[in-house]
């Protein structure tokens, strides 16, 4: 197959006006002959990763639900969400190794939608004072025995885990998961200093930046501060127009750069669903338009798909490029999926989203096949 006639999206942050050709499922730099795709007026982008969501369509991946995963896997993909490394909550270990395991059969069978690139651990080794909507009942200090059951259950797929650094216990674990999966900071009321030895214990990463963490002061910068003398350090920004104002969003981009921000979602089961009540963690959530909250008015995660997520990033102002980036290149290197996925380089999936001048979708192409 051939697309021709789309702006396409280079891994080096342009566009450029060029043929695609796919093969086998695969980009290649050779005409293979067959269908012609006229992608005149299309920007061609590279399907998006969301390292950072827990749901959607009415499910969460901690229900540890293999129907329910294979839903999301769908609606995602449906999306132009092409990679996923959903995140469990704060729950018991039983509950977390089911979760893990259902992942990794999900994983073995090739289900369709989606391709399940990861697990996300965002619990259970955070900060009572900034649980959020996690279980503060279900919380515990850092557990290396733990964390390595999970990736055996997995099957290898935990690629991140949260950690608050200043837990008792926290920098030894640092340490010792680092040389094994990424090391998130997030839910912590860390200084920065605790966030600087965290980084260079091992830390690489911070889970959805300035929320669940301290405020970015100029006499206390905290995790945002550290993050930022942290050049190898990639940042979260949920940008749903919810969780962070339009200007902070601008200054995230002018701080890090848009190779180090990663955009993720953390969509909760009532994503693509009516107003009403829902649940995240076994804690009630009610959605009312793009909010999603507990009983006492907290952030429960988002309701917006990274693709709208990325659309709203543009209309903050953001280069259409750098949003690309920030939702498709970055995230797949993050995790490590970058080999194989996250730009359109030839022998990469042909996992391929056009796109409207208005940003809509207009075609999904995942591994060769077009799906939307």
């Amino acid at each position: 197959m051939k697309i021709t006639g789309a702006q396409v999206f280079e891994a080096r942050g342009t566009f450029v006006s060029r043929d695609l050709y796919v093969d086998g499922g695969m980009l290649t730099d050779r005409d293979c002959g067959g269908e012609v795709l006229d992608a005149e007026g299309c920007y061609a982008i590279p399907g998006l990763t969301d390292i950072h969501f827990h749901g959607a369509v009415g499910h969460d991946f901690s229900d540890g639900d293999a129907d329910g995963l294979a839903a999301i896997a769908e609606y995602e993909l449906s999306r132009g969400v092409t990679q996923i490394c959903p995140a469990g909550m704060t729950l018991l270990p039983e509950a977390l190794e089911k979760m893990c395991a259902v992942a990794a059969e999900h994983r073995r069978a090739e289900k369709p939608g989606a391709s399940l690139c990861g697990i996300n651990l965002e619990g259970p080794f955070l900060s009572m004072a900034k649980k959020g909507a996690q279980n503060g009942d279900w919380l515990q200090k850092p557990n290396m025995e733990l964390l390595r059951k999970l990736e055996e259950v997995s099957g290898g797929l935990v690629k991140l885990v949260s950690v608050a650094p200043e837990v008792e216990g926290a920098m030894d674990f640092i340490r010792e998961a680092s040389n094994e999966v990424r090391v998130s900071i997030a839910h912590t009321t860390a200084d920065y200093d605790t966030a600087m030895a965290a980084f260079g214990a091992g830390a690489g990463h911070v889970t959805h930046l300035f929320n669940a963490m301290p405020p970015f002061t100029h006499r206390a910068p905290g995790v945002v501060g550290a993050a930022f003398d942290t050049p190898d350090c990639w940042v979260e920004l949920i940008c749903d127009g919810i969780h962070i104002h339009p200007s902070v969003v601008r200054a995230v981009f002018k701080l890090f750069g848009a190779d180090r921000v990663v955009l993720v979602s953390d969509t909760m089961r009532a994503a693509g669903m009516a107003d009403g009540d829902y649940s995240l963690g076994g804690q009630p959530v009610a959605k009312k338009g793009k909010y999603a909250t507990l009983a006492d008015g907290t952030l429960a995660g988002s309701v917006t798909d990274l693709m709208d997520c990325m659309r709203t990033a543009v209309s903050f102002g953001i280069p259409l490029a750098d949003a690309v980036r920030a939702a498709a290149v970055n995230p797949a290197q993050s995790i490590g999926i970058y080999s194989r996925c996250g730009s359109l380089e030839n022998g990469k999936w042909a996992n391929v989203v056009l796109l409207n001048r208005d940003l809509s979708i207009r075609t999904v192409m995942f591994k060769g096949k077009i799906v939307v």
